[in-house]
């Protein structure tokens, strides 16, 4: 369990570094829409849609190889069982509710930023 929790943790953090970066090269396109209009809403819209969309393709990905790859360790077992789809989706459903916790609370605060100081640098 602690291990668990440490490789969340650890997860956690490089989401957090990744969307940092994100927003930071995106710092102009956020100022201008923020100008246009956009609300808070929009622009964390415009950071989380690319990680969510990330997640998702590697979870279509992972679960048949992962699904084969346990089926055939539990075939090693003396009292058999199965593995259902459940499991996969808990586990989707879990990583796409810590990566819009992680994501949500850079995007939002980059939502809220002033535009003005992003554009000034040019």
């Amino acid at each position: 369990a602690i291990f668990t929790f440490l490789a969340i943790v650890i997860a956690c953090l490089g989401t957090f570094g990744l969307i940092s970066f994100t927003a930071e090269r995106k710092s102009k396109e956020i100022g201008i829409r923020k100008i246009l209009g956009a609300s808070i809403g929009d622009v964390s819209y415009l950071l989380i849609k690319e990680f969510i969309g990330l997640l998702l393709i590697a979870s279509l990905i992972a679960w048949p190889i992962t699904f084969y790859f346990i089926n055939n360790w539990l075939k090693e077992f003396v009292y058999r069982t199965s593995i259902g789809i459940e499991a996969f989706v808990v586990a989707t459903i879990l990583a796409l509710l810590i990566t819009l916790v992680t994501t949500g609370f850079k995007a939002v605060r980059a939502g809220l930023a002033n535009p003005l100081e992003s554009l000034r640098d040019d």
